[in-house]
């Protein structure tokens, strides 16, 4: 009887200790998703029609709606891409969220007055010439986004988007696996390179491919960031991997500075 008593103790302190591991450990973060809108503009009359959109109608509808942080971007005055385009980054915490936003803007009265203009533009006065849309998911190693801080004006902030286009979707899902498994996010990490995320692009151009955003105080500690990173010797080592050669057939980097209404 006391053999049985004491099994059935020791039972329900297995129990016990399983049911307290599962409620305090934490778990995983789950991957969000991010949109980034690529519109062209075709001068500053463009710009300023957008801006006034983005800061006035759009960014307030989106806090509504449940995202709280929106960054606003545009080339560098160094860039030959100066003036032409306005990147807008939207992070997602599930793929519904992502979904189910445009229903919730049409819905949301104070959106459409304030945004009416922007929204019920003219045919032949449109406040963009085109934009793309591009859909991605977080990297396994770095789920979420991170939002900088820094002490500089938004003017001398640097924001550096990479786009990363692989030959093949194999290629493209090694050069993930490098920055994932193979420690490539660690190092960014390290140098100070103030990571915003890491994506697969799901839907857009210039398929497969992968994109990410690393951000820095001014064009000097951007500068110093990237010899770091080159110089590293994690780097040094990755890079001469004979598995993750030929994973990136073609890198386009953009050189960027938040809007000065941007919420990051």
């Amino acid at each position: 009887m006391k053999r049985i008593t004491f099994l059935r103790t020791s039972t329900t302190i297995i129990l016990l200790i399983a049911f307290l591991n599962i409620c305090f450990s934490k778990s995983p973060a789950r991957q969000m998703y991010y949109e980034i809108k690529m519109y062209r503009i075709g001068g500053t009359t463009q710009e300023s029609r957008i801006d006034t959109y983005l800061k006035d109608a759009f960014i307030p509808a989106m806090h509504r709606a449940g995202i709280s942080k929106i960054g606003v971007f545009k080339p560098v005055e160094q860039d030959t891409a100066f003036g032409k385009f306005v990147y807008v980054f939207v992070p997602f915490k599930t793929l519904d969220q992502y979904l189910e936003i445009e229903t919730k803007l049409a819905k949301d009265l104070a959106y459409l007055t304030a945004g009416k203009e922007f929204i019920d533009a003219p045919y032949n006065n449109p406040p963009f010439a085109r934009y793309e849309n591009i859909l991605m998911k977080a990297f396994a190693s770095m789920p979420e986004f991170k939002v900088p801080s820094f002490t500089t004006p938004m003017s001398e902030r640097i924001y550096e988007l990479r786009s990363y286009e692989s030959a093949t979707e194999a290629k493209a899902t090694k050069k993930i696996e490098m920055f994932n498994e193979g420690g490539e996010i660690g190092i960014f990490e390290k140098i100070g390179a103030n990571p915003v995320f890491f994506g697969q692009v799901l839907m857009g151009s210039k398929m497969p491919r992968l994109m990410y955003l690393t951000t820095y105080a001014n064009m000097k500690a951007h500068d110093d960031c990237w010899a770091a990173f080159r110089n590293h010797a994690d780097w040094k080592r990755l890079s001469t991997m004979d598995e993750y050669k030929n994973t990136v057939s073609k890198a386009n980097p953009y050189l960027l500075h938040p809007a000065s209404y941007s919420d990051f």
